[in-house]
């Protein structure tokens, strides 16, 4: 692969077993940035990838697409020469996750999805149209479905401070094309029956990817899927309690490795 052409990415740690690590809709990889001292480095190589229009990919052209991801994560996969890896991915990633079992099944050791959106998408309802469409210009529909994702339990300093991110990290058409993505893509028959080992992990306080939700989607399609809730968080644990997800992350990966 062209250097050229590579999707943007930045590596943290050398150790043996090679993780590609994906964000969600709101940000680059910088969304993990709380999480980042406590990730163990000796035993774990991270590859945070960044995707088309967002942080260090920011000038690469689309299309802003799930599968368009999961391409770019094969790919730097092998840029790397890895030949096997993790994949972890939160809430677009994690649905991101899916569409690279159904990929790359056979050279994915063991996946993590984070409060993950399934593979059959999140379709929205009028109300929902209203308020995602127009968080693409208006950072009040931004803040507005961050303090749903968190049932408003967060101080205000961190609602401004993501919503600020979003604008610094991701380019406004690409915020918009992947709110289409994760929203209108399915492909929930890919998935069915895959058998890759992979850690469904649920924020005890989001509204949005519950425990019901996974039982009647992810669980139901994949059977060696497992599931977690991890408390005192909402859909952004990396934010709101990173020491527990690198944790929970960390010692699953080690134990299917």
């Amino acid at each position: 692969m062209n250097t050229k052409n590579v999707i943007g990415h930045t590596l943290v740690g050398s150790g043996p077993q090679k993780v590609i690590i994906l964000h969600g809709w709101w940000g680059d990889y910088s969304a993990y940035s709380a999480m980042l001292p406590y990730l163990d480095g000796t035993q774990f190589t991270y590859a945070f990838m960044d995707y088309r229009g967002y942080g260090k990919s920011s000038d690469m052209a689309g299309p802003h697409s799930i599968e368009q991801i999961a391409q770019d994560a094969i790919g730097l996969a092998d840029y790397l020469n890895w030949d096997k890896f993790h994949t972890i991915g939160h809430s677009m990633g994690g649905m991101a996750v899916q569409k690279i079992l159904a990929m790359a099944e056979g050279r994915v050791i063991s996946a993590v999805a984070i409060t993950p959106v399934p593979a059959c998408g999140s379709p929205l309802d009028e109300d929902g149209k209203a308020l995602f469409h127009g968080a693409t210009t208006s950072d009040e529909n931004r803040a507005g479905i961050l303090n749903f994702l968190t049932s408003g339990r967060l101080s205000d300093s961190w609602y401004r401070y993501t919503v600020r991110r979003s604008r610094e990290t991701t380019d406004e058409q690409a915020f918009h094309d992947y709110m289409l993505a994760w929203t209108e893509t399915d492909f929930a028959d890919e998935v069915q029956g895959n058998e890759t080992p992979l850690l469904i992990l649920v924020g005890e306080y989001d509204q949005a990817i519950t425990v019901d939700a996974m039982d009647q989607t992810i669980l139901k399609w994949c059977p060696k899927a497992t599931i977690d809730i991890i408390h005192n968080a909402g859909h952004f644990p990396m934010a709101e309690t990173p020491v527990r997800l690198a944790t929970l992350m960390e010692n699953y990966m080690a134990k299917n490795s």
